[in-house]
């Protein structure tokens, strides 16, 4: 949303509006809302790893934040990503930084250590949601796939935003709530799910769902080896794959929910098993889909495995 130069009545209606519209900017450009003064007041710099922070910024910033998602390519993986000059540049500019953290995006920090300016305010999502490995065991950091972590982000990025804007602490602080709001109505939804579907067996093609799996009670049944593997691009063995399609042959899960953004020879394999076995195929991604807003697109995920588990 750009400020208009118009005159006279129009641009105090148009003041006007944008301060009731706390929530609506929705692009990285992010907007500039006048000051009772009528002098424009600047936007806060914020960089985030993905877009899927990005958005969340958004929402609770509305038109007061300036936001800059270094991945929003849904081709591109964090795990391998190498950062730019014009990356370096914008967390040289951040006020406030948010990263998944985990492991999952390591280029923040490496590029937050090498940098001239700065002392941002940085948020990490998986430090925010307290989790952490099991003892020896693998970790998901695929946290945003977590709606009770999203909705302790939210608070946290209220908070930094205010303190770097203390004057519009209220409209972050509402923003929050808003947004936890419609998290509380997708929790809703997960409980739904578990309340018809607990313990039913699925798999998956490596571990980005299983928060969201896990709150509706299903199990996931693929072999650990198999879904690892596949997330750090190693090598499947040829008998954890069969493991793995052998969960389709012999119909032991009732939907396979499958990352779209990354395959491979073993990952289309075991789509194809499913789809030639009659299992339903759901696919999730990664990254934020053009066009959807976080909301949306966590609600579509949860309706897309009610209607596969519903079959």
């Amino acid at each position: 949303m750009k400020a208009s130069s118009v005159r006279g009545t129009a641009v105090l209606t148009g003041l006007a509006l944008a301060l009731a519209s706390g929530c609506a900017g929705s692009s990285d450009a992010g907007s500039r809302v006048g000051s009772q003064t009528g002098a424009p007041s600047p936007s806060i710099p914020v960089v985030a790893s993905t877009n899927v922070y990005g958005d969340i910024v958004r929402q609770i910033g509305g038109g007061k934040v300036k936001v800059v998602s270094i991945i929003s390519d849904p081709a591109q993986d964090p795990h391998s990503y190498e950062a730019s000059t014009q990356n370096r540049l914008e967390l040289s500019k951040a006020k406030v930084v948010v990263e998944n953290g985990g492991g999952y995006d390591d280029f923040v920090d490496r590029m937050l250590h090498s940098a001239k300016n700065s002392s941002p305010a940085v948020i990490d999502a998986v430090q925010v949601s307290g989790k952490a490995p099991n003892a020896g065991g693998e970790f998901n950091e695929h946290i945003w796939y977590d709606l009770p972590a999203m909705g302790k982000l939210a608070d946290r990025v209220a908070a930094a935003l205010a303190r770097t804007a203390p004057a519009d602490a209220a409209t972050f602080r509402h923003n929050a709530t808003t947004f936890k709001d419609k998290l509380s109505a997708l929790e809703s939804k997960e409980r739904q799910v578990k309340a018809a579907h607990a313990g039913t067996a699925v798999a998956v093609s490596e571990p980005v769902p299983l928060y969201m799996t896990g709150a509706m009670g299903l199990r996931n049944k693929t072999p650990a080896d198999f879904s690892q593997a596949v997330e750090e691009g190693g090598d499947v063995s040829a008998q954890s794959l069969q493991r793995t399609l052998a969960l389709f042959t012999g119909k032991q899960v009732k939907a396979l929910i499958y990352n779209k953004q990354t395959s491979g020879p073993p990952t289309e394999k075991v789509k194809a098993a499913a789809e030639d076995n009659g299992v339903p195929v759901v696919p999730v991604t990664e990254t934020l889909p053009q066009s959807e807003d976080y909301i949306g697109w966590m609600a579509a995920n949860v309706g897309a495995i009610r209607s596969a588990l519903d079959r």
